[in-house]
């Protein structure tokens, strides 16, 4: 049986530069992402960490750093007992000029078969992306309470 993948699709009406400060910068993951810090040094091998309410929710290590192209790192979720018995997994950002917009392709990947983690970023990561590309073309982000995706934000 093939491991499970996420690969999400969007294209915003925006820049490569102002997408990737929004993706790279914690007063903007802030608004679109549950009140979520990413917390890094954005260096390839530095840590990055997400930190919600003042609790660290997820870890890893930037793999690649290619402004405002590309952007990887591991992905290893600290906060459910469970899914932190998963191994690490991937995240791939990559960022495309297309016309006057820029496609984001986001791929999660190294998930095992029947991953609890595969289940959660499923429907965290539309959520996310969508409340992005809201905030950069409209200036405002929707809200969803983070437990309406079961998230524990305590």
């Amino acid at each position: 049986m093939p491991k499970p993948e996420f690969v999400y699709v969007t294209y915003i009406e925006t820049t490569p530069e102002k997408l990737w400060d929004a993706l790279t910068s914690s007063e903007f993951t802030q608004q679109y992402w549950f009140d979520t810090e990413l917390r890094s040094n954005w260096t390839v091998g530095a840590p990055v960490a997400l930190v919600m309410n003042g609790k660290v929710t997820d870890t890893g290590e930037i793999l690649e750093f290619d402004r405002p192209r590309r952007l990887a790192y591991t992905f290893k979720h600290e906060a459910d007992p469970e899914m932190r018995k998963e191994p690490a997994t991937k995240v791939v950002l990559t960022l495309e000029p297309f016309g006057s917009v820029v496609k984001l392709t986001v791929t999660h990947d190294g998930f095992g078969v029947g991953s609890k983690l595969f289940e959660g970023i499923s429907n965290g990561w539309p959520v996310i992306l969508s409340g992005l590309k809201s905030l950069l073309e409209t200036g405002k982000v929707f809200r969803i309470a983070p437990e309406t995706l079961g998230l524990d934000c305590a």
